[in-house]
């Protein structure tokens, strides 16, 4: 153990500890810019830098180990005024539209520089030019609001893996980018968000469709139907100052009603529909000798960096539409036929946690009506900003309750919003498909919580399954490997691209690297599905009795053809840069 002083009161920590560990352990906060937990320790931005007795220099806390005997002192003038003047430089090159900012109020260079009283002016000179980065459908980069603190180059290469930003020039040139000034749209990025959640200022964003919903809302000849995925209601209570784990689906239903949305239906209802397909699936490969081990298709980052960088592998990706596809799918097809409605009347709006889910929704065979699946995708945080423009007081609303038929759902359902939580709600099925018989315990806890890679093995009906779980591209590509090297015995293998699962996708609410580094956000987040699951009175997908009726009326049964016609899709080998 090492023993030193932070601002004259004593603290032994472990050897190898950083200054602001060991301060973050007696209740001092030093404030950073470019450090975040597990992320990104660099040193760069010098915003946490503190004065060491005998040392010639100010350090940074963040890189700086403590030593026996050391004495710390974080906030003298000398330590104050640097740090202001730092902040006050990287505002001086900072586009400063922040009342018209995404980030306004929620940026944490804002929350430094009103902190330390910094003139936001007071070094005006040369500033970047630069154009915004709209080549995608579900990112905006802006490089005028950048402060390079590297954040999301750290998330990108060491978190997922991909590695499709980088630092670009030299010196006060230098900006972040794709290699040789590329379009984002021409690297393999997996369009999973990551970076934009990292990202302490506005300089990374969604590309918006909320001009586009209002339109459909506005448009009397629409009937404008909303789907929110699982881990919605996991998150979207954030934006109004709710403790993290709070499920407010009651509250979102509400609020979408007032939106003006004609119809409120969930995609839990559709993540039951993808476990039927599914789990037949699977069970027909493993009968049949089909390619496995099957891949989950429900993530469509990890759909898009398995057609970049393992596209030998797509044989083994199920063929299932994900939720959100099967949801715009059902509603323009048996909904439509159902009510009578003409599908090229129904406008389907997704709510996700997912930036992904913007590009999903323009690949291809996603068309089961003729028509799109989905028109319009919101995420979690675009949500928030619905209801907050339009004066909604969320947290005084009553609770409402979902439109039927379509928003009648499980606990199996709702779980797919939380890492192994389509696995589980897969066995479920599987199991009790598979021996006819039901269930007595129907939670699988082994592949439950937020670790990278989970894996587990279970008995059914006599045949042995052996089932992995990963979140996060960097723990894909091991389980990736081990496949296609022809080392791995799994038989079913859940991927989310997402660290954590959906609950921590590219659309949920902006956390500070403060929050980050205090608070278990993804199984606070996961919690409220699991609770909900508890309380739901089904709990496996074969038992929603919508979904019972929908096969029965109107599908045949799992994996039949029209249910192929309608819920299936296929895959697409990429290349990794456009030539």
């Amino acid at each position: 153990m090492i023993n030193l002083k932070i601002n004259n009161i004593p603290v032994s920590v472990e050897e190898g500890t950083t200054i602001l560990q060991a301060a973050k352990k007696i209740g001092i906060r030093i404030p950073t810019l470019c450090y975040m937990k597990e992320i990104n320790a660099i040193g760069a931005c010098r915003v946490c830098v503190v004065e060491v007795k005998g040392a010639r220099s100010l350090v940074a806390a963040c890189v700086y180990p403590v030593n026996e005997g050391m004495e710390v002192f974080t906030d003298t003038p000398k330590v104050r005024e640097s740090r202001k003047t730092t902040i006050e430089l990287i505002l001086s090159d900072h586009n400063k539209s922040c009342l018209s900012c995404d980030r306004n109020t929620h940026c944490e260079l804002q929350d430094l520089a009103y902190e330390y009283g910094c003139n936001a002016v007071k070094y005006e000179g040369e500033h970047h030019e630069c154009e915004k980065d709209f080549s995608t459908p579900y990112l905006v980069r802006d490089n005028s609001k950048c402060v390079l603190c590297r954040r999301c180059i750290a998330v990108c290469r060491k978190i997922q893996e991909v590695g499709v930003i980088g630092p670009i020039k030299r010196g006060f040139k230098t900006i972040v980018g794709c290699a040789f000034e590329s379009e984002l749209n021409d690297s393999p990025c997996v369009a999973c968000g990551q970076c934009i959640n990292v990202c302490p200022t506005g300089a990374l964003h969604e590309r918006e469709e909320i001009d586009e919903v209002r339109a459909a809302i506005a448009d009397p000849e629409k009937i404008v139907i909303a789907g929110p995925a699982p881990s919605v209601r996991a998150g979207l209570g954030e934006e109004f100052g709710y403790p993290m784990g709070t499920n407010v689906e009651g509250k979102m239903v509400t609020a979408l009603r007032m939106l003006g949305f004609d119809k409120i239906f969930d995609v839990n209802f559709t993540a039951d529909l993808t476990i039927m397909e599914e789990a037949h699936e699977l069970i027909e490969r493993v009968k049949n000798g089909g390619a496995l081990p099957m891949f989950t298709s429900c993530s469509p980052g990890w759909v898009r960096y398995l057609e970049y960088y393992y596209p030998e592998l797509i044989p083994n990706v199920s063929s299932c539409k994900s939720p959100q596809q099967m949801f715009g799918a059902i509603c323009k097809t048996y909904y439509a036929e159902k009510m009578g409605i003409d599908p090229s009347k129904i406008f389907v709006v997704s709510i996700m946690p997912c930036t992904a889910k913007k590009f999903e929704k323009t690949r291809g065979n996603q068309n089961a009506s003729g028509y799109p699946d989905i028109d319009a995708v919101l995420t979690t945080r675009e949500l928030a900003k619905m209801i907050k423009q339009n004066g909604i007081l969320f947290n005084e609303i009553p609770e409402g309750e979902m439109d039927q038929p379509l928003g009648v759902y499980t606990g199996a359902g709702v779980i797919f919003g939380a890492t192994g939580g389509v696995m589980e709600a897969a066995l479920r099925t599987a199991a009790e498909t598979i021996t006819g018989q039901t269930l007595d315990n129907v939670e699988y806890k082994k592949v439950r919580g937020t670790k990278g890679i989970k894996e587990a093995t279970y008995e059914v009906g006599g045949l042995k399954l052996k089932v992995a779980v990963a979140s996060g591209i960097a723990n894909a590509k091991k389980v990736c490997e081990k496949v296609a090297s022809g080392k791995s015995d799994h038989t079913f293998i859940e991927i989310m691209c997402c660290p954590g699962g959906c609950v921590n996708g590219g659309g949920q609410p902006i956390m500070s690297s403060v929050v980050r580094e205090n608070v278990d956000y993804k199984a606070l987040r996961a919690s409220a599905l699991y609770k909900a699951d508890k309380k739901a009175e089904y709990r496996k997908s074969h038992d929603n009795p919508v979904i019972k009726e929908l096969y029965e009326n109107y599908l045949g049964e799992p994996g039949s053809h029209k249910a192929h016609e309608i819920l299936h899709t296929t895959y697409v080998a990429r290349e990794r840069y456009k030539k």
